[in-house]
Formats: structure tokens, sequence, C-alpha cells
């Protein structure tokens, strides 16, 4: 599995020219928990924020994301349905993942996608602070059948108590 922090930063490469048309600065994601598309940094400070829609993405490979042309790029419109992942009114990392049952399992910090670079998100990465990062390390939760991302929560099932298992960070880190 690959980590939507992977792609941030990442340069974004046309195949047709190879021309770098900027940088992933963040993900928007849609209520189904799938990627819609990459935001890219704004090349001036007060031009309109660009994204390339997720179908128009050719590859995300380790050093680059491919599109094919410079015409896959569109200008940001406020999609009222997707959240983005780092920044925005109401980005997706640092809410709480609480259960229906009231009780908290963490807080976001990553999200992750299938190897190939799959648009379904199939799990987070949850902290519970520093102290305990440090400690015991993070938390991998699989994505649950349903989960509601909320103004100030992410909602999922009781069971997902059960279900958040270890995850191994490395030093590096």
């Amino acid at each position: 599995m690959r980590r939507a922090h992977d792609l941030i930063g990442l340069p974004v490469l046309t195949v047709d020219s190879g021309k770098q048309l900027g940088q992933v600065k963040d993900l928007m994601i849609d209520p189904e928990w799938n990627i819609r598309g990459i935001i890219l940094e704004a090349k001036m400070w007060f031009s309109s924020l660009r994204y390339v829609p997720w179908d128009g993405v050719v590859a995300a490979g380790e050093d680059a994301v491919t599109i094919p042309n410079e015409n896959v790029i569109v200008e940001f419109e406020q999609a009222v349905e997707c959240h983005a992942f780092l920044e925005g009114s109401h980005p997706i990392k640092g809410l709480p993942v609480v259960t229906v049952g009231g009780d908290k399992l963490g807080v976001v910090e990553d999200v992750y996608l299938t190897q190939d670079w799959g648009k379904q998100i199939v799990g987070y990465e949850l902290s519970e602070g520093f102290i305990s990062d440090l400690k015991e390390g993070r938390k991998w939760l699989p994505m649950p059948d349903s989960a509601t991302k909320g103004e100030d929560a992410i909602i999922v099932p009781v069971h997902c108590s059960q279900e958040v298992e270890e995850l191994f960070v490395s030093k590096e880190e």
C-alpha cells in the first residue's frame, strides 16, 4: 500500500512534452473515499488553484506524477462534496476517528491507497499523540464499510475498535 503523503510534493510532468507543470500540493477526496483529483500548487500568490482530475493522471510513480498534456488541468471550482486531505476549511488530516459508540480511535495522520495508486482509499493511519506514537507506534485502521466524514470527526462503526492494528513506522519518518 502507498500513503497519500507519498504523492504530496511530487512534480507533475506531461507525457507529450516532458514539461513540469507544477507539484502536487494536496488531494481532493470525495464522500465515497475516492481520490477525485490532485491539487497543484499556485503559480503566483493570487492565482487560482488548479487541479488534475484523477482520470487525467497517466501514472503516479515514485518520483513524479505524469499526465498526458496540459489540457487535463482545470481551474479549481469549489466542489461541495469534496474535501482536501491537508488544507482547506475542513481537511481530513487531523480529524479524530470516533466510533458510533463514542470511542476515539485516534487522529488521521495519513490515508492509504492500493499499491498501484488506485483511487480508492483502503485505510487510515491513526495517531494517538506524539508520546504514544514514540512509545507504541501509530495504528492502522482498514477502511470500514461505512465512514462518515463530518465537520469535526470521522464516524465509523463500533466494530472498528477491534480492527485497529499496530502499524510499523520506520525510523526514517
